[in-house]
């Protein structure tokens, strides 16, 4: 999403509207304006919201991606690099997260087995006639 606190926004939104073709809606959408005023509310960006006229786009990580073609100042390039490093981070952590939830569930898997094994016994154990002790008599 463009900070609307950024005095370069302008150029963004007007090199995103100059190469409309490199941006396919699966690349960038803009948010609507009930999007955009939770987005207001929830970082307490001023009720003028920097005086923009227009929603803020956002960017897949395709259209990130495609930004860095569009956009040619250090600047952009910084910002560019530094969103594509933190999409990697994000897609190592999900990664991690998916293969301990594998791992958890394939844990529950066998732990419900054992259990209910357990438990089967357990209620065999209590429903089972008492055997005479060994070495005692009854009488």
């Amino acid at each position: 999403m463009i900070d609307p606190a950024d005095e370069d926004k302008g150029v963004l939104v007007q090199a995103v509207k100059r190469n409309v073709e490199r941006f396919p809606e699966d690349f960038r959408f803009q948010l609507t304006a009930a999007e955009f005023a939770d987005l207001k509310s929830q970082f307490v960006i001023s009720s003028r919201g920097g005086l923009r006229r227009a929603t803020p786009y956002a960017f897949t990580e395709q259209g990130v991606a495609v930004l860095s073609s569009v956009l040619n100042s250090d600047r952009a390039i910084e910002v560019n690099v530094a969103i594509m490093r933190a999409l990697v981070q994000l897609r190592r952590m999900i990664g991690s997260h998916e293969k301990v939830a594998r791992k958890l569930a394939e844990l529950e898997a066998r732990l419900s087995e054992r259990v209910l094994f357990l438990l089967y016994a357990l209620c065999s154990m209590l429903h089972a006639r008492p055997k005479a002790l060994i070495g005692r008599r009854r009488r």
